[in-house]
């Protein structure tokens, strides 16, 4: 009988395409969903349903419930306060690593992890780490970098931009950073479900060792979208003034706001590139799309979606 595989974030941006990748290895599947409703994204899938999110334990107790593996795909990446994160990003992370103590936990995590002193993001993305680290049974970290595909809402704003003439970017000497399409992460995540490699701490991309540099961005979105675009970059005090409004919006009861102080710092460092090759080397890890082709692909989907 094949490995009964439970996740959560199965209905997010990468847990659908996780989905997908795990059911056709023919996985057996249980998927902790916040509400009873058609779910399109996974009407294709035969997998088991377990009601509740990743902040309850009777609801986690049920999913993990004599699961071969778990992986955890849930994640906050928006909050009123740094201590918002913690009960998702940290203290979830530690429920199912307690709950499951001899499934193969994979914890998909983030490369802001790498540097938790920027941002409470950051830094409940390294206590989730931190928690999975310690355990006794299997288990694997995978720090993803900038993620994009189809499906994806927070990039949209960028595709929409360079298709009216403008790429912006953070004004920072020498930024470089990793990229992932959505569908080689949850191919990744899938292989290491199926061939678990050592316990560790691992990043993921697609890839290009040397990285990107944002003008490799502007270039392959306007190649995509057959415009030249405008780059444009922004210094960081613009962007702490627009960050320190949403603060202001945030605190008389408007919206929770992406950007932040926390996230401010993290555009604003230079290095988010993959520094650790070793995972797609243990698990045979080749990435499908590279920026362009992904780029491609993503305004493709955006299109038939009538997004873009």
């Amino acid at each position: 009988m094949s490995k009964l595989v439970a996740v959560t974030g199965a209905t997010g941006f990468v847990g659908t395409h996780l989905v997908a990748a795990l059911a056709r290895r023919g996985f057996r599947l249980r998927l902790l969903v916040r509400r009873w409703s058609p779910l399109p994204s996974l009407s294709a899938v035969d997998a088991e349903l377990v009601l509740g999110d990743v902040t309850s334990e009777t609801a986690l107790r049920r999913l993990v419930d004599g699961a071969d593996a778990v992986v955890h795909a849930a994640g906050l990446i928006k909050a009123r306060s740094p201590a918002d994160f913690l009960p998702v990003n940290r203290d979830s992370a530690a429920l199912l690593s307690a709950l499951a103590p001899d499934a193969h936990l994979v914890l998909l995590s983030s490369l802001a992890a790498r540097e938790p002193q920027l941002s409470g993001y950051g830094a409940s993305k390294r206590a989730g780490e931190a928690v999975v680290a310690v355990r006794s049974g299997p288990w694997a970290i995978v720090r993803a970098p900038a993620v994009y595909g189809p499906g994806d809402r927070e990039t949209l704003a960028y595709f929409r931009a360079v298709k009216s003439g403008l790429a912006a970017e953070p004004r920072v000497a020498g930024a470089r950073l990793s990229l992932i399409h959505v569908a080689d992460l949850a191919e990744a995540l899938a292989s290491v479900v199926e061939r678990p490699p050592e316990n560790g701490t691992y990043e993921i991309d697609d890839g290009n060792e040397a990285a990107y540099a944002y003008a490799d961005m502007a270039a392959a979105a306007g190649e995509a979208l057959e415009r030249r675009p405008w780059r444009v970059r922004i210094p960081r005090r613009v962007m702490a003034a627009v960050a320190g409004w949403n603060a202001v919006r945030q605190s008389l009861g408007g919206p929770t706001q992406i950007l932040t102080a926390g996230k401010v710092a993290e555009i604003f460092h230079p290095d988010w590139s993959v520094h650790d090759r070793r995972l797609a080397a243990a698990i045979g890890h080749e990435s499908r799309y590279d920026l362009p082709a992904g780029f491609r692909d993503t305004i493709l989907w955006y299109r038939g979606q009538g997004w873009l």
